[in-house]
């Protein structure tokens, strides 16, 4: 057995776990279990959400650690499951060390085009609008403000603006959008659309990982989990705000008109 190639496999399926949204413990748990098939008296991985740390040690064999650190987080159920998959079929014997790692390696990034994801970021508020009380005029005019923030993310991610600096502009770019709207038709609730524009930027899966990985008493990447939901609801606070204050000063009485 190629303890190399297992512990390499193993930080690579929780590094591709952790980047994409998955709890703590369920990292560290897919890991261990990928681990445990190279037959060594030591196997251990410690996950927190900002690195990996996997080991592997035998009597008479040199000790094998790998250290990851892991940047960028979002949230892609797809591949969630697919290393899922992956993983329990290398441990049930169905696929090879080296076509478990090469499958890993060839993961896709997504499952659908930027296309189909700038079309749910339309719906998505067009679905929230009824919720805050918005009629059909309102469910029509969230379709307007969820392509602004379509288009704000999409030209953000090209650019890979970091996460703080891209929740606040896309919140100011809606909010914007949002005002602009009610200003042309102001049959419309500017509450309503605001909200609804910004529901996509809320970070529940955070929230819901970070109360997740608490009750496991896995408190280090829980309280993190919470400090990284609150700095992107700041953001997006922060960018509404500003959104908010730009459409006053270029409206009418404001500073530019």
């Amino acid at each position: 057995m190629d303890h190399k190639l297992v512990i390499d496999t193993a930080v690579l399926a929780g590094e591709i776990l952790l980047k994409s949204g998955a709890e703590t413990y369920r990292v560290e748990d897919t890991m261990k279990h990928i681990l445990n098939t190279g037959n060594t008296e030591t196997a251990e991985a410690l996950v927190m959400l900002t690195g990996i740390v996997a080991t592997m040690e035998d009597p008479g064999v040199q000790p094998v650690t790998v250290m990851r650190r892991v940047d960028d987080r979002g949230t892609n159920i797809y591949r969630i499951i697919e290393v899922n998959d992956i993983s329990r079929k290398y441990c049930s014997g169905k696929m090879s060390l080296e076509a478990t790692y090469a499958a890993l390696k060839n993961l896709k990034r997504r499952q659908y085009s930027t296309a189909v994801y700038n079309i749910a970021t339309v719906l998505v508020p067009m679905g929230f609008a009824p919720l805050w009380g918005g009629g059909l005029k309102e469910v029509a005019a969230s379709a307007f403000v969820g392509g602004a923030l379509a288009l704000l993310m999409t030209a953000g991610k090209r650019l890979r603006a970091g996460g703080f600096f891209l929740n606040a502009v896309c919140a100011a770019g809606t909010t914007a959008a949002s005002i602009l709207l009610c200003r042309l038709f102001p049959a419309l609730n500017v509450d309503t659309l605001i909200i609804s524009g910004l529901m996509p930027l809320v970070p529940g899966m955070a929230v819901t990982n970070a109360v997740r990985d608490t009750l496991r008493h896995d408190f280090i990447s829980g309280g993190a989990r919470v400090l990284e939901a609150f700095m992107t609801a700041a953001a997006i606070a922060l960018g509404a705000g500003v959104g908010m204050l730009l459409m006053q000063m270029i409206g009418p009485g404001g500073v530019f008109l």
